[in-house]
């Protein structure tokens, strides 16, 4: 873990997952814009159902969780989000690799998603719809934090450096003036609760390898398979030794397992044991 370091951003490589991501939400905003320009009751309809909304989502518009963090309609709101994930997520991918990526961007909106239209029910906060990748990439944020604490970073054009922490809170404390001024509409909340939702995934996911502990079950499962066809042949082999008149336990111990050649024959001046 870095500690006490100065992380500068340069350019990261544009690639992996981040790069589909990015190149995907892109793609959607595009489509949006142009259905503004020549269907605006296609545009109404698709940001209507993509966006999440709790009424809709509670009467069984479930896709909503993974597709409000692909829909844009602002410039500005799309830009600065995706430079986010451009120049915070380049560090965080390199660690966590494409896999991971995918993971917590998806798993940090759902859950943030999720608290938000929980806490709607409330009816004091959460009104209106909840879209955009500011989640997403404010999860990414408290992810970066958390795999450098103590580092500086370097933010063009600010010619000095900024402790990593004061950026978490200073982009929390942000959202949480945006969300009391807007009336504590879910579209801020959201935003808010990915913070949390990134602490939630690298605590609970990332810092338990689940990843490594479901490839080491199918590993398991598959070692498993191979163990009961060898286990298989045998029974099938000892069937055959005994239709010609053999004895198995000559050869089989009470496991299945072969056994070793006899050690009188290199008594005798045979090899004896395993040869190879």
């Amino acid at each position: 873990m870095r500690r006490d370091t100065t992380f500068q951003f340069g350019l990261p490589q544009f690639n992996g997952a981040m790069r589909t991501i990015i190149l995907l939400t892109l793609g959607i905003w595009v489509a949006i814009i142009l259905l503004v320009a020549f269907d605006r009751p296609l545009e109404a309809a698709i940001v209507g159902l993509g966006s999440l909304t709790p009424g809709l989502f509670l009467h069984g518009a479930l896709w909503q969780l993974v597709t409000f963090p692909f829909i844009h309609v602002d410039p500005t709101h799309v830009l600065f989000a995706l430079i986010g994930v451009y120049f915070i997520g380049g560090p965080v991918q390199d660690r966590i690799r494409s896999r991971g990526f995918v993971e917590l961007y998806m798993v940090s909106s759902i859950l943030a998603g999720l608290v938000g239209v929980l806490l709607s029910l409330t009816g004091r906060i959460g009104a209106g719809p909840a879209f955009g990748a500011g989640c997403a990439a404010n999860a990414i944020l408290m992810v970066f934090y958390l795999m450098n604490r103590g580092t500086s970073i370097m933010l063009f054009p600010l010619p000095f450096q900024i402790p990593v922490l004061w950026v978490v809170v200073g982009i929390g404390g942000i959202e949480a003036a945006y969300f009391i001024l807007s009336g504590f509409t879910l579209f801020y909340l959201v935003e808010l609760l990915g913070l949390g939702s990134g602490y939630v995934w690298y605590s609970f996911m990332w810092r338990k390898s689940l990843l490594g502990t479901v490839d080491g079950q199918v590993a398991s499962m598959r070692n498993s398979f191979y163990r009961w066809k060898r286990r298989r042949a045998a029974r099938k082999f000892q069937v055959y030794m005994r239709k010609h008149e053999h004895d198995p336990k000559q050869y089989f111990d009470e496991y299945g397992n072969f056994k070793p050649p006899d050690e009188k024959d290199k008594k005798n001046g045979g090899p004896g044991g395993w040869v190879n």
